[in-house]
């Protein structure tokens, strides 16, 4: 993989600091720089002594002097360039002047700096050089050029030293910035591909999380009540069995049919896991996304198409009821007509957690069943009265979390859930929910 720009930012700060320069490599290469300019210099220094007539090492010495400036030319470039064109007219620092033009215009100086700079040099060297070319040629009886000749190669000799190292500096400053800018885009891809990562773990852990509370509803509804059921008829059946034979063999039977029937839904919801299980195993192969998505659609409208408990089925469930010793009434308002899967299933449980519940917690109480068929939803009621003190309590345990699954279920589509104890010492579950777009 590619280091990045916070990779480099994380592993700087342990690298070793060398004043303004990151690397050892940028040392070494301003460095020798520096010694290659303050050598020229102090030779061009010694033709500039002979000239003005100053002792010559004072030439040399101030010949070191300037090119050993070249040694702060990342740090302070407009320094540099400055005394390059200081020193323009003693005829020295040609290497100092293309260097440091190329620094400055690689660096982030703003830009009309750089461009007074660049015509500072370009006017001086065009000066220095004119004048030489012009005693030259002056001096050289022999030779006599056109008035155009001093001008012209002044001009040429201005902009072959001033040009070059300008555009160069200019395309490297380019360069870095537009790498600079790609690094930072990495950077951002990355801690945004990192934050879509943990998104999707998070989604992940979620959908895990609801699938799980998902399966635990199912899983109490079905044992719950049908084993509930089971075990007031044994207890009804272990209380008449001496008295009428025939009323516990009918016992007997019905509680032979509630373990086949929950042993039948247990089994059906075992089936769903399996099948889920094979579904989301990991593919040997490549799968695209959209493969995906469309088999996770296909698998939820599957889902949604299995067979499961309906509204119609609410008077079996009552009757169920009945068959083990509790009075139950059951009225229905309004015509029955066909809900969504969800809805018709969501209604059902609920009615099956209300009367499982008035076994559980209030035996031998008087018990209403009511469901009301509108326009656009919905509604189902079960309450029962005070418990009945001559019948005996079965003992069933309670989790403590009916109440709460039937909520859940209920907000999950957007119903209105109201449970409580009623004024006659009784308890009331009322349900609503929405017709939903298969009505």
């Amino acid at each position: 993989m590619t280091a990045t720009g916070a990779d480099q930012e994380a592993a700087g700060s342990t690298t070793r600091s060398y004043w303004w320069w990151g690397r050892r490599r940028s040392v070494a290469l301003d460095v020798g720089l520096a010694l290659v300019s303050a050598l020229e210099c102090a030779l061009e220094g010694v033709v500039f002594a002979d000239d003005t007539g100053l002792p010559v090492p004072v030439g040399v010495l101030f010949g070191l002097v300037a090119g050993s400036v070249l040694l702060v030319r990342r740090r302070w470039p407009i320094a540099v360039v400055l005394v390059s064109i200081a020193t323009t007219p003693a005829e020295m620092g040609f290497l100092m002047a293309i260097v440091g033009l190329y620094t400055l215009a690689a660096s982030e100086v703003p830009r009309r700096i750089t461009v007074v700079l660049t015509g500072m040099s370009l006017v001086g060297t065009f000066i220095v050089t004119y004048v030489r070319l012009r005693q030259n040629v002056t001096e050289g009886a022999d030779f006599g050029p056109g008035d155009w000749y001093v001008p012209l190669v002044s001009l040429f000799m201005s902009l072959g030293l001033t040009a070059p190292p300008l555009l160069f500096g200019l395309y490297i400053g380019a360069r870095r910035r537009l790498m600079e800018s790609l690094r930072e885009r990495a950077d951002s891809l990355e801690r945004e591909l990192s934050l879509l990562a943990d998104r999707a773990e998070e989604r992940a852990e979620w959908a895990r999380t609801e699938e799980r509370t998902r399966i635990a509803r199912e899983m109490h509804d079905v044992v719950a009540h049908r084993v509930s059921l089971m075990v007031v008829h044994a207890a009804a059946l272990q209380a008449v069995a001496p008295k009428d034979p025939a009323k516990a063999v009918r016992n007997a039977a019905l509680v032979g049919d509630m373990g086949r029937q929950a042993l039948t839904e247990l089994r059906e919801m075992l089936g769903v896991l399996r099948s889920g299980d094979a579904l989301s195993a990991p593919p040997t192969g490549r799968v695209p996304l959209a493969s995906v998505r469309r088999a996770a659609a296909a698998d939820a409208a599957a889902a949604a198409a299995e067979d499961g408990p309906r509204l119609d089925e609410v008077e079996s469930l009552v009757a169920q009821s009945r068959e083990a010793g509790m009075t139950v009434e059951l009225s229905v308002q309004g015509e029955l007509r066909p809900y969504t899967p969800e809805v018709e299933q969501t209604a059902y449980r609920v009615v099956q957690e209300a009367l499982t519940n008035v076994h559980k917690h209030a035996a031998g109480a008087k018990t209403w069943v009511r469901l009301a068929h509108r326009g656009a939803e919905v509604a189902m009621q079960v309450e029962n009265g005070p418990s009945d003190g001559g019948v005996a309590d079965a003992g069933l345990p309670s989790g403590g979390n009916g109440l709460v699954g039937m909520r859940e279920r209920v907000l999950g589509l957007g119903g209105v859930f109201v449970s409580g104890p009623t004024d006659a010492g009784g308890f009331r579950v009322s349900a609503v929910l929405p017709a939903g777009p298969g009505a």
